[in-house]
């Protein structure tokens, strides 16, 4: 079967967080049989920033970010048994939604891909002429990236078909346990692009602590924060490549995942880094988020707090032995349940369940 799928980026992590995602997801699609085609715009400088080459799993077609660029990509949905539309593309997002619906042949499935769904639901409920509103009737399915019960209701609500979601995982050739990098030494180190809606956060879970430790070393790593105001023992590093991410979770004492507002908010939305900083089998500490306990065990395969006194405190009760004890606990965790070989399963089951009814109509 062939997919079409108009995404932000494969090609490229830079104000991408969703790349490695769709790279776990799409590679083991392919040895699955599927044909697929990615479609990114060539916007936001992301061809400069590339972290892989086109891939031999994929075909990998770049557009321009004009109006004649979107024309010519989306005339390539009609020859697609599987047309996707993911969130967060950055340009031509209604246009995009509403082309897949447009361009796609009839018995193709039509399918919207949300990777931010507590951020786009929020839009929907404040407007009721949101594209993702208007075009549900025509979809067959929507996927996302978390969110679980809360995020499922709510889709249901608006008049989805089918909400089902699709969560991060680890990619085991990709993320694994290497040897330490200098670079990145440190008692506690985050990955993160600065953005509104996770700015607060980082402050009381990020900064906060690393201010209530002053004697120890703490790392950023993230587009954005070259203009924020940090504590003296804050060290940052700008981009963060995705072949540095091994080094960067292997290196320090423990890295933190901090959540966006919103997946915070509605739970169930382990981020990408999760299963990175788990499959490099580092110590991880999060903050506090419902069902992270479907994913890690709390105290035995992740560190959990509530606020930036908690992670201080982690931080100076931390030994090396018990780190190294968690992340292997976390490794082992990920690999047996949480890898994108699973997902792949899970998307491959969905995508065979709803073409049946079109194949019995036929």
């Amino acid at each position: 079967m062939k997919i079409a799928f108009y995404g932000s980026s494969l090609l490229s992590s830079y104000w991408n967080g969703a790349a490695t995602y769709y790279r776990g997801l799409l590679r083991d699609l392919a040895g699955r049989g599927y044909d697929i085609t990615f479609y990114e715009p060539d916007a936001f400088e992301r061809q400069r920033h590339r972290d892989i080459d086109p891939p031999e799993w994929a075909r990998s077609i770049v557009y321009p970010a004009t109006p004649e660029g979107l024309r010519q990509v989306l005339e390539d949905a009609r020859k697609a048994d599987i047309v996707v539309k993911a969130s967060g593309v950055g340009v031509f997002d209604t246009e995009l939604l509403e082309g897949i619906v447009e361009h796609s042949r009839d018995g193709a499935l039509r399918l919207f891909w949300d990777v931010d769904a507590a951020a786009t639901l929020d839009e929907m409920r404040a407007d009721e002429s949101h594209v993702v509103r208007r075009v549900l009737p025509s979809l067959d399915m929507v996927l996302t990236y978390g969110g679980g019960p809360p995020v499922i209701d709510a889709y249901q609500g608006f008049g989805a078909r089918r909400c089902v979601p699709v969560y991060n995982a680890l990619d085991p050739a990709t993320h694994h346990p290497v040897a330490p990098d200098p670079a990145f030494f440190a008692d506690l180190a985050f990955l993160g692009n600065r953005l509104p809606d996770r700015e607060a956060r980082v402050e009381e879970f990020f900064l906060r602590a690393a201010a209530l430790q002053p004697e120890r070393s703490f790392l950023i790593g993230g587009n954005g924060w070259e203009s924020k105001a940090m504590p003296g023992n804050v060290r940052h590093l700008g981009h963060v490549y995705t072949h540095q991410h091994n080094a960067f979770n292997c290196t320090p004492l423990a890295v933190l995942n901090v959540a966006r507002d919103s997946m915070a908010h509605v739970g169930f939305s382990p981020a990408t880094r999760v299963f990175e900083a788990a499959g490099a089998a580092a110590c991880l500490i999060t903050d506090a988020w419902e069902g992270i306990e479907l994913f890690l065990a709390p105290q035995e395969e992740v560190l959990v707090a509530r606020d930036g006194r908690d992670v201080a405190e982690i931080v100076e009760s931390l030994t090396p032995e018990r780190a190294r004890a968690i992340g292997r606990a976390a490794l082992a965790r990920v690999r047996a349940e949480h890898s994108y070989a699973h997902r792949g399963e899970q998307v491959d089951a969905l995508f065979r369940e709803a073409r049946q009814p079109a194949r019995s109509a036929a």
